[in-house]
C-alpha cells in the first residue's frame, strides 16, 4: 500500500506530518484478512506498508491490497519486525501460535479470531459502543491485546443501549442466526456441498459441522466440530457484558446456525417498562451504523445487509404485549468485524504519535 495513493482526510490528518505506520495481516487470505485489507484501503489507513501473511497453504497467492498487488508471504518472527499494528484474522491455533512473536516485536495486537481474551492485559472492544456510553479509553503504551468483539455482540450492545433511551427494559431476549462465513472459507464451502450433495442423493460432508446444515437449522454441532455453537455463544453473551457491562440489561441469548452462507440476523425482544411508543423507539435507534429501511424499502435481510457498513432494522410491536416490541436486526458480520478492528487500531495510533518507519 503506497501513500502516494492515499488523500488525505481530517481522520488521518496525522499522515500529513509523515505518521506513516506499518501494518501485518495474519490469516490474509481468511474472509476475516481480506476484509481487514480492503478496510484498512477504504478507510485511507496511515500505513506505507501492509505485510500479508499466512499459513502454507495460501503462501504466494495474490491478494489486492488498493491499486496494488501483493504477495502472500509466510508467518515468520522477522515479519513482524518494525510492525505498528497486527491483525490476527487466523483460525485460533494460529493466532495462539504467533502473537508473541508480533507482541514482542513492539507491535499492537487486534484479535479477530477471539483467541487472546483471557491472556493478561486483553480487552475486548467496539468503539461503536464505546461511543455510545460516552466512554473515553485512555491510550496505553504498551497496550495488551485488543480483542475484537463478537459482531452479535456488538449489534445487540448497542440497539439495547440506544433502545432504552426511549423507555426503561424490562427484558430483552434475543435469537442469534450464525451464518457459514463464521467459521470461514471451509464452512461456506461445506453448507455448499452439502446442499449440492443433498440435490444429488449423495452422502454429505461434515468435516467442520459434524451435522447437515444445509436446508436445517440447528442449535448444537456434532461433537466433533470446533468451536462448538455452546461456546459460541456464550463469547457472544461475554462480549456483550464486556461492552455494554451495567449500562444495559443483560439479555437471554439463543444461537442457531442458519442454512446462510453470510451476514447474522437478529430477532430481538424487547420488553419495556411502559407500553412501547414506536416513534420514541425509532428516533432513539436511528444514527451512525444503524439504517432503517421506509416502508417502501426492502427489509433487512442476510442479503440487503451484504457489503453494507451499518446494521440494518426494522422495528414493529408485539401483538400480545402492549409493552413489547421486536427489533429485527441484519449485518454484514465480516465487515462489522472489520470495521470494528480498524476502529480500535485509529483509536490505538495514540500511543505511537512519532509514527516514524523504525
Amino acid at each position: 500500500m503506497s501513500s502516494a495513493s492515499k488523500p488525505t482526510t481530517p481522520s488521518h490528518a496525522a499522515s500529513a506530518r509523515g505518521n506513516l505506520y506499518r501494518a501485518a495481516i495474519v490469516g490474509a487470505a481468511s474472509l476475516k484478512g481480506k476484509e481487514v485489507a480492503e478496510m484498512l484501503n477504504e478507510r485511507n489507513f496511515p500505513a506505507v506498508d501492509v505485510r500479508l501473511l499466512d499459513d502454507d497453504e495460501a503462501l504466494g497467492q495474490l491478494e489486492a491490497m488498493g491499486d496494488e498487488i501483493s504477495f502472500i508471504q509466510s508467518v515468520r518472527a522477522e515479519q513482524f519486525e518494525n510492525v505498528d499494528f497486527t491483525f490476527f484474522a487466523s483460525d485460533v491455533d494460529s493466532t495462539r501460535k504467533n502473537w508473541k512473536r508480533a507482541r514482542d516485536s513492539g507491535s499492537a495486537i487486534l484479535d479477530l479470531s477471539g483467541a487472546l481474551e483471557n491472556e493478561p492485559g486483553a480487552s475486548v472492544r467496539s468503539l461503536w459502543v464505546e461511543r455510545e456510553r460516552g466512554l473515553v479509553v485512555p491510550p496505553e503504551l504498551q497496550p495488551g491485546p485488543c480483542v475484537v468483539a463478537h459482531p452479535a455482540a456488538v449489534i445487540l450492545a448497542l440497539l439495547v443501549l440506544r433502545a432504552q433511551k426511549s423507555a426503561a427494559i424490562r427484558r430483552v431476549v434475543a435469537t442469534v442466526f450464525e451464518p457459514a462465513s463464521e467459521h470461514g472459507q471451509k464452512g461456506m464451502d461445506e453448507l455448499h456441498q452439502q446442499t449440492v450433495n443433498l440435490l444429488s442423493f449423495q452422502p454429505l460432508p461434515k468435516d467442520i459441522y459434524d451435522a447437515q446444515v444445509a436446508f436445517n437449522m440447528v442449535a448444537r454441532y456434532g461433537q466433533k466440530s470446533q468451536p462448538a455453537l455452546d461456546s459460541v455463544e456464550a463469547r457472544v453473551l461475554r462480549h456483550h457484558q464486556k461492552l455494554a457491562g451495567d449500562a444495559a440489561p443483560k439479555p437471554s441469548v439463543l444461537l442457531l446456525q442458519a442454512p446462510v452462507f453470510h451476514g447474522h440476523a437478529l430477532a430481538i425482544f424487547l420488553e419495556m417498562a411502559q407500553a412501547a411508543d414506536l416513534q420514541q423507539l425509532f428516533l432513539a435507534l436511528a444514527g451512525d451504523h444503524v439504517a432503517i429501511p421506509g416502508a417502501e424499502e426492502e427489509s433487512p435481510s442476510n442479503v440487503s445487509s451484504a457489503g453494507q457498513g451499518d446494521i440494518q432494522l426494522s422495528v414493529k410491536s408485539d401483538v400480545s404485549h402492549p409493552n413489547g416490541v421486536w427489533l429485527w436486526a441484519a449485518a454484514d458480520n465480516l465487515r462489522i468485524a472489520a470495521l470494528t478492528a480498524v476502529d480500535c487500531a485509529e483509536s490505538m495510533t495514540a500511543t505511537r504519535p512519532l509514527g516514524k518507519i523504525q
